[in-house]
């Protein structure tokens, strides 16, 4: 056990769970989690880091702001796998290291995907809500097999989601800034331009990182380029879509509809979007499986013993 180093575990879910406070209390003397359940940021996050050596984060935002101000503070370990909300620059300039473990929770994502497309593709939400209003009909909706699926990001988590789409026979179309030609011709997959994935596929789904290069990359033009009979699933990160011009596509018929577990603001405010018939929401949940939550908990747990400042961090590996 170290009894040196300080801990400080910011992520919530971390923090309320009893195998993952136990392995770490068996691994530091000194840790300090957060009870308080409170969504920490900007002076609320400085103030619960200060006097700590290390650190396990989430979604907390680590910006220049709060590592300036850290002095002490010596290795972040990642809990998940989305770097968006660290400053990678910060923490090299400040001389932090950086805990992370790519891929940790991919079959969660990946299976909350293949569940959010086959429940749009039969049309389950609306037809829930109508038999728990009162109304009995049989709604027909289509099926998964032999559709074209449009994967926006081949990395971790797209390339899994390739593994569980293989049983249906479906036609996948991807697009990615990196090129992964022995992958994608392993698996009879084609590589081709956004434009040509979203004209083309009945189903498109985002895998991408959040940064200034993806940033609110599916807008209305985009959104026109789709088929109307097209659906669009975001289980990535909020932000990647123009939530103001789904809406408003998904009124207008350009698409069949959404689902999105990620939103630009969290919770999102926008009611009219969330309570359309043809749109579904959940609660950030893509890695909320118990199996990925320990699996994320461990290599954070992990990624405290980081002696070294890598060369440089791809967030691309997302």
């Amino acid at each position: 056990m170290n009894s040196v180093d300080k801990i400080a575990v910011c992520s919530r879910s971390f923090s309320k769970n009893p195998i993952l406070r136990s392995e770490l209390l068996n691994a530091y003397s000194n840790v300090t989690f957060n009870d308080a359940g409170r969504q920490l940021k900007g002076e609320e996050l400085l103030e619960f880091l200060v006097g700590h050596d290390k650190a396990i984060v989430a979604l907390e935002p680590l910006d220049d702001f709060v590592l300036s101000r850290l002095p002490q503070l010596k290795v972040v370990s990642k809990y998940g796998v989305g770097l968006d909300g660290i400053d990678i620059a910060s923490m090299h300039k400040h001389g932090k290291f950086l805990g992370w473990t790519g891929g940790v929770n991919k079959r969660s994502v990946s299976e909350l995907t293949l569940a959010f497309i086959l429940l749009m593709l039969r049309n389950l939400p609306n037809n829930n809500r109508e038999v728990t209003s009162g109304i009995w009909r049989q709604n027909i909706g289509g099926m998964l097999s032999g559709r074209t699926v449009g994967i926006i990001g081949c990395g971790n988590i797209g390339k899994d989601l390739i593994e569980i789409l293989r049983p249906f026979n479906c036609k996948v179309l991807v697009n990615d800034i990196l090129e992964f030609r022995e992958f994608y011709e392993h698996n009879m997959i084609t590589a081709t331009s956004l434009d040509e994935l979203l004209r083309s596929s009945d189903i498109v789904t985002l895998h991408v990182p959040l940064d200034k290069t993806t940033e609110m990359m599916i807008g209305a033009p985009e959104l026109k380029i789709m088929k109307p009979t097209a659906i669009l699933i975001n289980v990535a990160r909020g932000g990647l879509v123009d939530e103001f011009a789904l809406k408003n596509a998904i009124q207008e018929g350009d698409i069949a509809g959404a689902a999105f577990d990620v939103f630009a603001e969290e919770p999102p405010q926008d009611q009219e979007l969330i309570k359309l018939h043809n749109f579904f929401a959940t609660s950030h949940i893509g890695g909320s499986a118990s199996e990925a939550i320990l699996a994320m908990g461990r290599a954070a747990i992990a990624g405290l013993n980081i002696n070294k400042i890598p060369e440089k961090y791809d967030a691309k590996l997302f």
